[in-house]
């Protein structure tokens, strides 16, 4: 599959097969008989992110060319739907992780973006004007209060509490633990999302203190509508953690999630001004650097390769 994303970002899952480079480019070695070997070539120079599933096997010349190429490569589970590593190719664009870090380490623009984040779960007539970060913290709760409620009658389970205790997992009903499994895939899923964007997994805005803050904080965008309906689904399953992580990986070919949240991740980090600036060459969709720059306090970024000693030189 590849699903082009702002016309410049795709995203192709590989499994089962090698990953090898030959004389003509990168291509799939794909094991059809005892005698007969398909190869599938790669559009690397086209690709911004390959993941590779727990049955590919890869060559060092191949991840070199996919590298020169500018492409990220993430191993992930069966589906994607975990991330293990990423390795990121030195051409990548730091344009996303700047914007992350400058709205991250500016108190007003990261209650800013944690503010849109829980208005992006409500329709917009939901909201009141000039709601706090503490006021939508307290409708989101809510919010997940009402949905579980919904979602029990219309199953018929009776009362259902969230309930996640690591030391005691074996004890838990099948929704808690279908809803467990089903949310580490959607964290895999928005892991490698982030990664192949370049961003910093760690700097979230709503959770902090984690290497994965925010893979947390994008998650939760999606999960009333897809982890949480599956999880109560299999509230009568004998194994609910094995048919969860199934059902979510069949399901993500429907729900086309990567593309989504390449799109959010890009909206809430793109800066209001860049919207209205006619002289920005659309910042939310730039991706190549032909240079690099140095940084200036006051006029911003300079470029490179040039001698500032007084004078010249």
């Amino acid at each position: 599959m590849l699903p082009g994303v702002a016309d410049s970002l795709s995203f192709l899952y590989l499994d089962m097969v090698r990953v090898v480079q030959d004389d003509t480019g990168v291509c799939a070695q794909i094991q059809v008989g005892d005698d007969r070997t398909d190869l599938v070539y790669l559009p690397t120079a086209a690709l911004s992110c390959l993941l590779l599933g727990p049955g590919v096997s890869i060559t060092t010349p191949a991840l070199t060319t996919l590298a020169r190429h500018g492409t990220s490569v993430v191993c992930t589970g069966a589906g994607g739907v975990r991330a293990y590593a990423g390795i990121l190719p030195d051409s990548l664009t730091t344009h996303w992780l700047e914007q992350q870090v400058a709205a991250w380490a500016d108190p007003a623009r990261r209650l800013g973006i944690a503010t849109r984040m829980y208005g992006m779960r409500f329709d917009a007539t939901e909201l009141p004007g000039g709601v706090t970060l503490e006021q939508l913290r307290g409708m989101e709760g809510q919010r997940m209060k009402a949905l579980y409620k919904i979602l029990a009658q219309q199953h018929g389970i009776g009362r259902f509490r969230r309930n996640y205790h690591p030391d005691q997992w074996h004890t838990q009903d099948p929704v808690n633990l279908a809803l467990s499994a089903a949310n580490t895939c959607l964290y895999g899923i928005v892991h490698a999302a982030l990664l192949a964007l370049g961003l910093s997994p760690a700097l979230g805005f709503v959770h902090a203190g984690t290497q994965h803050a925010f893979v947390y904080d994008i998650a939760d965008l999606y999960k009333a509508e897809t982890t949480l309906p599956l999880a109560f689904a299999l509230h009568q399953s004998a194994n609910p953690e094995q048919e969860a992580r199934r059902r979510f990986r069949e399901d993500l070919r429907l729900l086309r999630l990567l593309p989504r949240i390449v799109h959010d991740v890009q909206t809430l980090l793109t800066p209001a001004q860049a919207d209205t600036d006619p002289d920005d060459e659309d910042r939310s969709e730039r991706r190549d650097i032909q240079m690099v720059h140095l940084w200036d306090p006051k006029a911003g970024t300079l470029p490179a390769g040039v001698n500032y000693a007084s004078g010249g030189a």
